[in-house]
């Protein structure tokens, strides 16, 4: 269902796509403030999940960071999509969608996945319209291809009329270019053939053929009713006259929609002169908790008497009883209990003091270094005029913040409290550990945590069956038993599921290395997941270390080592891995098949600003082959990760078979974000289209970068804002 790569097509897109997101930001902050006077903050959605009427694109875009989900049929088509706007100008859609009786590859329904790209050329302004360039189904198998420059227009109360009046024009190409062609300015060279394999961009089609007008008004009487009416340029060609799927009669369609208190927003709607349809989306933002952030708020501080009016209070004997390092650890420590933020180790001096801290509820290191702070200056003795804290997380010093005692006693209440603070403090690289002298907090280990709970694995986008799960129970644990050393393990309990029931068996020409999933769920009911035992350290104050053995995930055990040298004030992080693994028994138990590889990657990390942080591996993969991986995520400060990914090899796409290469979308969200309890727990998923056995890599717990990121100083930055928190 995807075709052939082409490597310089796939070129040119990554230097379109990283050109687009330097221009973000460039005016998107000085244009904000004026371009949310004249746009809804939350777009309503068309039948394609995008920005848009009923079937038709519009020009806007969601506010920064929205995740949009939405589900739409008529007319025996069926579109489920999920979209999510990665910058204020650029925006992505993932989609999956099935079409009734098209009799397609051996199946009556026919199912496509397809990606869509949008990107914000213009935002509305007072006179000036939102003008957005779009690539739709833009390396699918090109049912749905098209392309488009749209133009909307918000007009408030216009003719007296109550609510909002949003008018959308535009020009589409392929498929929105299939009725009322006005001419083909750019070339009449567009192929109509599917794709046999899909994956490769198709730009040597991008805006060719005819061009065809389009059109939709938009009514919004209120916060929760809407009204539409569009004029589509789609003659839905594969739907209506290569295949008997409906009956198109018209090119105007008509509907209503109401926004409903939870976010849910429905729709019903008469479209193309014949058929019914119906339309859900629901709309959400990371930088918006469903529920707000659920903890005990902080103690003020406590101003020092000045040294001229109480000179005795500044004096220094107190740093020489032997008592008062853990005097301090006992004293902040019971303060900050609450919170979770436990003291590891405490250093004295008469004018400063250093903390070594972690927490086990907030990864939210700014909030933790705040609250740190706050109890240094309410508690320590006044003589103490510089505060070090150091972040530590799984053992790992994360990073040294350094500041001024004065900072924290009097920027709290100054406008721009934030900025105010930052601006005094020093962030830098963290020695390994504790000087010697330092008093060690007693009774840090061992330390053993656990849990009970469901799980649920999917499997997505068989045509016998697009969405099968496993659910069950799973029991997993940690063990701590020195600094740096883990011993965990999960167990499952598979209680119903139909993964195993899939009858499609693998075709790859290559080693099984992922394909053989169907046969490790149907053999699996009583699992292991992983068993291993891991070390980490720090050789230097700006490099980590790690090694891990065990079974490291569903379908590899062996020996995994890493080094990541990452300086805590460089936007830049460097690191290597070597694995040596074999594939596990189908059973997941304790035996291993008779395939080994090594594999191994060099990686190269890179913060660009804002938490979008571009990563490129290169290196053996498990099936043997040799390439690089290149993902761009965007971090939020609370927690939540969303981002792309794409791997060449040198496998050819005929022998990487459908997909023509590795790809996919991911996302990681803080079970936080939604109860508002503070916690560390999340949950995500990977979305391929499609995996094959090309570009694999073994899943292995614990890499370096992620653990140590959050206490850095891009990303201590990026969530500054809830420092005074």
């Amino acid at each position: 269902m995807f075709s052939e790569l082409r490597l310089s097509g796939c070129k040119k897109l990554v230097l379109i796509g990283i050109s687009l997101l330097v221009a973000t930001t460039t005016s998107d902050a000085q244009e904000q403030a004026l371009s949310e006077a004249f746009m809804p903050s939350r777009p309503s959605l068309n039948f394609y999940g995008l920005p848009g009427a009923i079937d038709m694109p519009s020009a806007e875009a969601m506010p920064d960071g929205q995740i949009a989900i939405g589900i739409s049929s008529f007319g025996g088509i069926n579109r489920y999509s999920a979209s999510f706007q990665f910058s204020p100008r650029i925006s992505g859609t993932f989609r999956y969608g099935s079409i009734d009786n098209a009799y397609r590859g051996g199946y009556k329904k026919y199912y496509d996945r397809s990606f869509d790209f949008r990107y914000l050329l213009f935002k509305e302004k007072e006179v000036q319209p939102a003008i957005t360039i779009g690539l739709q189904d833009f390396s699918g198998t090109g049912v749905y291809s098209a392309e488009y420059l749209v133009a909307t227009k918000n007009f408030t109360q216009p003719l007296t009329l109550p609510g909002i009046v949003k008018v959308t024009a535009g020009l589409g190409w392929g498929r929105l270019g299939s009725k009322g062609s006005i001419g083909s300015p750019f070339g009449d060279d567009r192929s109509t053939d599917q794709k046999k394999l899909g994956g490769s961009p198709t730009y040597d089609q991008w805006f060719r053929g005819p061009m065809a007008p389009f059109g939709a008004i938009e009514w919004q009487i209120s916060d929760q009713l809407g009204f539409k009416a569009e004029y589509s340029s789609d003659a839905y060609v594969f739907e209506t006259q290569q295949r008997d799927v409906f009956d198109r009669k018209s090119q105007f369609s008509f509907g209503a929609e109401y926004q409903l208190k939870n976010g849910l927003r429905v729709g019903g709607y008469y479209l193309y002169g014949s058929k019914f349809g119906v339309n859900a989306q629901i709309q959400l933002n990371p930088n918006r908790p469903s529920i707000p952030f659920n903890i005990a708020g902080p103690r003020p501080v406590i101003l020092r008497p000045s040294r001229t009016n109480s000179p005795e209070s500044y004096g220094t004997s107190w740093a020489q009883l032997e008592d008062a390092p853990s005097d301090i650890q006992k004293v902040i420590g019971a303060e900050l209990e609450d919170t979770g933020i436990k003291i590891e180790a405490v250093s004295v001096s008469p004018t400063r003091v250093e903390l070594r801290v972690h927490s086990d509820k907030l990864t939210n290191q700014a909030i933790v270094f705040g609250r740190v702070a706050r109890s240094m200056a309410r508690i320590l003795p006044d003589s103490v005029e510089t505060f070090d804290i150091i972040l530590i997380n799984n053992s790992l010093a994360m990073s040294k913040v350094s500041i001024p005692r004065t900072a924290i006693e009097t920027q709290e209440f100054v406008p721009n409290a934030s900025n105010a603070l930052l601006s005094y403090a020093n962030i830098g690289d963290a020695a390994p550990n504790a000087p010697e002298n330092a008093f060690i907090t007693p009774n840090r280990f061992p330390r053993f945590s656990w849990s009970i709970g469901p799980y649920v694995r999917t499997s997505f986008f068989d045509p016998d069956r697009p969405i099968r799960a496993d659910v069950g129970i799973e029991v997993s644990a940690l063990y701590r038993f020195a600094p740096g050393w883990v011993v965990g393990g999960e167990a499952r309990q598979r209680i119903w599921g139909n993964i195993g029931d899939s009858r499609r068996t693998s075709n790859s020409v290559l080693p099984h290395v992922r394909t053989d999933a169907v046969l490790y769920a149907r053999e699996g009911d009583t699992t292991l997941e992983n068993l291993y035992i891991n070390k980490q350290w720090k050789p230097s104050a700006d490099t980590f270390a790690r090694i891990t053995a065990g079974y490291l995930e569903q379908m590899y055990g062996g020996l995994s080592t890493e080094l990541l040298w990452k300086p805590a004030d460089s936007p830049l992080g460097l690191g290597i891995e070597a694995n040596y693994v074999k594939k596990r028994d189908f059973n997941q138990r304790f035996g291993f098949q008779d395939y080994d590889v090594f594999t191994g990657h060099a990686s190269a990390y890179y913060n660009v600003g804002n938490n979008y942080v571009a990563e490129v591996d290169a290196g053996r993969y498990l099936a043997g082959d040799y390439g690089a991986t290149f993902s761009l995520t965007r971090e939020f400060a609370n927690g939540w990760k969303i981002g792309g990914f794409f791997t060449l090899t040198d496998v050819s796409s005929e022998d990487f078979g459908e997909g023509s290469f590795d790809k996919g979308i991911t996302f990681s969200a803080p079970v936080s974000w939604f109860t508002g309890s503070p916690g560390k727990t999340t949950f995500g998923q990977t979305i391929r289209p499609t995996q094959r056995d090309g570009g694999q890599r073994v899943t292995v717990p614990g890499r370096l970068y992620n653990q140590v990121l959050s206490g850095q100083e891009n990303s201590l930055i990026a969530d500054w804002g809830r420092v005074w928190e």
